[in-house]
């Protein structure tokens, strides 16, 4: 058995991927006040381990397999964030976690 990561070749900082987010949704979901979803950014204190960026090498899938992928990274963001706007009832029962202040790899809730 072999192991292989999947990537596309567009490492990206952590934020900007939350910026092409929010320009992404700014397009499909335009908010009805003109504001940009940018500007509901909060910055929180980091989480232990906190990783600034991925970076993912797929040599090995390419090289054993042919693998490439078949949308550019702003393509695919679009379509993934596209699947949410459509698909609220999949995502919708998560936010009653959100809202009772649970953060991943905290231990306890947010002051």
């Amino acid at each position: 058995m072999k192991t292989y990561a999947i990537g596309s070749n567009a490492e990206r900082r952590n934020v900007d991927v939350v910026g092409a987010i929010c320009d992404t949704m700014d397009t499909l979901v335009p908010g009805g006040n003109g504001v940009s979803y940018r500007e509901l950014i909060s910055f929180v204190p980091d989480r232990p381990g906190h990783d600034f960026r991925y970076a993912i090498d797929f040599t090995k899938l390419k090289t054993e397999l042919g693998w490439s992928p078949q949308h550019s990274f702003e393509q695919g963001l679009r379509l993934t964030v596209q699947w949410y706007v459509e698909s609220t009832a999949w995502w919708k029962p998560l936010l009653s976690k959100h809202e009772a202040g649970i953060r991943r790899g905290l231990s306890k809730k947010r002051a």
